[in-house]
């Protein structure tokens, strides 16, 4: 156990210390690619930024929830409120099988409706199912590698929590798309999340510290989402480069396969 906890620790520092390090690569990098189209419009396309700030709260919430699995204080809070939550004896209910994907249908159905988000149908979609990508990318294999037991004994799958990963990363997606248009309306899938998270305790299926890990890396996923679909979008559409081209993309996943896991680096010239 020992072992797995340790090598999920050196997973997270690595993939950290890889964001960072490209992120600050690119930092100052502005790509101008010229087009031709209908033989008179160049296209300027500026790289994104990974915004530090940005990180600073989901790295937060992972701490926590990994400092959770050794640290003793932070273990008897997971356990005092499993206690708390047996003493209520709440109902059990399902809802969070399905609220984890709310907010993201709520920007599907707001653009529908003719509220329009930051992105058109496409480019969202892209956005989206890389968020959801990168989310499973990071707590599928630390499940298989950490082994946290569940509270209610079901199995040892219990960090971090995937179904808080899922909500917060749409509610991260919900912001986004919104926030410079309607911020209160950016804001309204928190509380989705918010319910997802709850109930995975209140079912018996996570510890604090499993939500809490859950919510940075929804976040954190649907953050890096946003600073790859440049990216992504380059290599979709098959841009190839000409003499009016100067063009790098990278791409950065996590990968985990035959109990070994490390970071993926695909950088295009």
């Amino acid at each position: 156990m020992k072992k797995q906890r340790q090598k999920m620790l050196i997973y997270f520092i690595v993939l950290m210390s890889a964001i960072s390090t490209i992120s600050a690569q690119n930092n100052n990098d502005t790509i101008i690619v010229q087009e031709p189209i209908h033989d008179s419009i160049t296209t300027a396309v500026q790289k994104s930024k990974l915004n530090y700030k940005s990180l600073i709260i989901p790295a937060a919430f992972i701490g926590y929830g990994v400092a959770g699995l050794t640290v003793r204080g932070l273990r008897e809070i997971n356990l005092d409120t499993k206690i708390e939550i047996d003493e209520h004896k709440p109902t059990r209910i399902k809802f969070d099988d399905y609220t984890q994907y709310a907010p993201g249908l709520i920007v599907y159905g707001l653009n529908l409706a003719g509220v329009k988000g930051k992105h058109n149908l496409r480019d969202r979609t892209i956005i989206y199912a890389s968020s959801q990508l990168i989310a499973a990318a990071f707590t599928l294999p630390l499940k298989y590698m950490v082994k946290e037991e569940r509270p209610d004994r079901s199995n040892t799958m219990s960090f971090p929590s995937g179904h808080a990963a899922t909500a917060f990363s749409n509610a991260q997606f919900m912001f986004r798309e919104y926030k410079d248009t309607n911020f209160l309306l950016s804001l309204s899938g928190y509380p989705f999340a918010i319910f997802t998270g709850v109930y995975r305790m209140l079912n018996d299926k996570h510890w604090l510290g499993d939500v809490v890990a859950g919510t940075g890396f929804g976040i954190l996923s649907t953050e890096l989402a946003y600073w790859l679909y440049p990216r992504i979008d380059h290599l979709l559409r098959g841009k190839n480069k000409t003499k009016n081209t100067a063009l790098s993309s990278t791409m950065v996943m996590p990968f985990y396969q035959n109990n070994a896991v490390g970071i993926g680096l695909i950088k295009t010239f």
